[in-house]
């Protein structure tokens, strides 16, 4: 029976991936250091994840514990990372230290010891700006939006000409765009692991993963993903906070077939690639935040819509998933509404604290928020 080392294995996805895995007959060691941020500060074992899999805590940057988490892995999923696009921006040491050296002290050790695969989850976020169609019908990677059309409140991408831009699937295909020291974390993760797998004869895959939404998602975590960040603000009855005008896009897949994609990404003979994780469905922040509201039972409680933009941030990106299709089989399996009907259900008996507008305001004080 094959072993596979997950690393970051007690978060959102690394629990889920956990139970995939063990699903489908493998053994399951998970690494983790069990951030009070996402964890709270007891440190405990969650309670979500698979008494079957065998929790290792220790740090991705500690090369003692990732060696002892290695002994005996066939494969490894590396999902060990500092997530979000605000926080990186000004705790930048921190995001450094955990995305790329400790992505560096797995490959050091993975050069003394190879194994036979390994898939690092990337993010959406190395592409920047997602594809858009001009007017004119061509296929256009727009530049970053200047700070003087933010300031102005004019949030839509457009051509020299002024002529709005229509979004459109993104594919791997196109170049990054790394507009956060996140998305520049990610990118040197996916570099990194592709370059030394070449090296020592691993075969790696990179998934650029897209808003992953879910049971499992650490609700007090102000700089997780924004459907847990809303629930958040629901659960203390209170309106969620949406920046800009809320009509950004984005692409939201379900944990489930995230775990899914992690499966197929272990098991497939393809190697030093990429690939787009998503729905291939977009939808706007705003009809998001109420959605999420409607099926908590509180569709009084509307979206606020702030008019304020955060450095790093993007208007739209969702994802083309043809080519993850293609090689991988990989094919979306949890409906955008079923999954918020099973996300209403987990959040029924859940206590969430609200730090939302705390982040926010972490970000006013460095002129991140404008």
């Amino acid at each position: 029976m094959a072993r596979v080392l997950i690393t970051g294995g007690a978060g959102f996805i690394g629990s889920h991936a956990a139970s995939a895995l063990l699903s489908a007959g493998y053994e399951v060691g998970l690494l983790d250091n069990l951030a009070p941020q996402v964890h709270g500060t007891e440190r405990h074992r969650p309670s979500y994840l698979n008494r079957d899999a065998e929790l290792i805590v220790g740090d991705i940057t500690d090369s003692l514990a990732v060696e002892r988490a290695l002994r005996g892995a066939d494969m490894v999923l590396h999902l060990a990372s500092c997530v979000g696009v605000g926080q990186s921006m000004y705790d930048i040491a921190a995001y450094v230290r955990t995305n790329e050296l400790g992505t560096a002290v797995l490959l050091e050790a993975l050069s003394r010891r190879p194994v036979e695969r390994l898939v690092v989850a990337s993010s959406m976020s190395i592409y920047g700006e997602g594809l858009c169609r001009s007017i004119d019908g061509l296929t256009l990677a727009p530049a970053e939006r200047p700070v003087a059309q933010l300031k102005q409140s004019q949030w839509e991408l457009t051509d020299e000409q002024g002529r709005l831009l229509d979004p459109i699937p993104t594919p791997e295909t196109k170049q990054p765009t790394l507009s956060s020291i996140y998305a520049l974390n990610k990118y040197a993760q996916e570099r990194m692991c592709l370059i030394m797998g070449k090296a020592y004869g691993i075969p790696v895959l990179a998934l650029r993963f897209f808003n992953v939404f879910g049971p499992h998602q650490a609700l007090s975590n102000p700089y997780t993903g924004v459907l847990a960040i809303f629930a958040a603000r629901l659960l203390n009855k209170r309106r969620p906070l949406v920046f800009e005008d809320g009509l950004q896009r984005r692409d939201f897949v379900h944990v489930q077939d995230v775990a899914r994609a992690c499966l197929l990404a272990l098991e497939s003979r393809h190697g030093d690639d990429v690939f787009n994780v998503g729905s291939g469905q977009s939808r706007t922040i705003q009809s998001v935040a109420c959605d999420l509201a409607r099926v908590m039972g509180r569709p009084d409680l509307t979206p606020d819509i702030t008019g304020k933009y955060r450095a790093g941030d993007i208007r739209h990106c969702f994802a083309d998933i043809e080519k993850g299709r293609g090689v991988l089989g990989f094919e979306p399996q949890v409906a955008f509404d079923d999954g918020l009907d099973e996300l209403a259900g987990y959040l029924a008996d859940q206590i969430a604290e609200d730090r939302a507008e705390k982040a926010t305001e972490e970000l006013l004080q460095r002129g991140l928020v404008a």
